[in-house]
C-alpha cells in the first residue's frame, strides 16, 4: 500500500488570535511543521477565519461571532486577519478563508484538498477547542487520515487542551509533536 497523500493545515494562526496566545513556542512548532512539509513536498495550507466588512454572513443568533456583526472590521485585508508573520505563507502556498470555526464551514478548503488529492490531513492550530476540534472532527467524517500535532496547538484552557489532545484525538488520530511528525518525513 502506498503512503497517502498528506497535507498540512495550519489553522488560524492570524495576527489577532497569535497575540491572545503568549507560548511563543507553539508558533515555533508549527513553523517547523510546515518547514519539514516543505522539505518533503508536502502541501502546506493556511486556514484563517475572517469576514466582510460589516460581517454580513454572520447570523445573530451565531452566540460565537454575533458581536462582530455590522460592526466595522476592516474586512478580509484587515492586519489582524493575516497570517503571523513568524510563520507567514510561502510563494504560492494557499490561505484558506473560512467563515466559523471548522476549517471546513464557509470556505473552499473541501475543494482545494481534492485538487491536492489529500488523503491524509496534519493539523495545528489555536485553538485547540476550536478550529482544531472543529476542524478534526469534520475531516474524521469526511473520512481523512488524520494527524494532530499536539505542540503546534494551543488553547486558554490547559486541561481542555490535554483531554482533547490525550483523550478525544487519539481516538480517531495519531497525536504527534511536530519533531516526530518531521521524523517521519525523512
Amino acid at each position: 500500500m502506498t503512503e497517502p497523500r498528506t497535507a498540512l493545515l495550519l489553522m488560524d494562526f492570524q495576527r489577532s488570535i497569535v497575540e491572545r496566545y503568549p507560548d511563543p513556542a507553539v508558533l515555533e512548532h508549527a513553523a517547523a511543521a510546515a518547514d519539514a512539509a516543505r522539505a518533503a513536498g508536502v502541501p502546506v495550507v493556511f486556514v484563517r477565519v475572517a469576514f466582510r466588512e460589516g460581517a454580513p454572513e454572520i447570523a445573530a443568533s451565531n452566540s460565537r461571532f454575533a458581536p462582530m456583526r455590522g460592526r466595522s472590521t476592516g474586512g478580509e485585508s484587515a492586519p489582524g486577519v493575516q497570517i503571523a508573520d513568524a510563520i507567514a505563507p510561502h510563494e504560492g502556498e494557499p490561505v484558506v478563508t473560512k467563515r466559523r470555526v471548522s476549517a471546513f464551514a464557509g470556505s473552499d478548503l473541501a475543494v482545494l484538498l481534492r485538487g491536492l488529492s489529500a488523503e491524509r490531513l496534519v493539523l495545528a492550530g489555536i485553538a485547540t477547542s476550536g478550529v482544531v476540534l472543529s476542524t478534526f472532527v469534520e475531516a474524521a467524517d469526511l473520512d481523512f487520515d488524520l494527524v494532530v500535532l499536539g505542540d503546534a496547538c494551543a488553547d486558554n484552557d490547559p486541561e481542555v487542551h490535554r483531554v482533547l489532545l490525550e483523550k478525544v484525538f487519539p481516538k480517531q488520530a495519531r497525536v504527534l509533536t511536530a519533531a516526530d511528525w518531521a521524523a517521519s518525513l525523512a
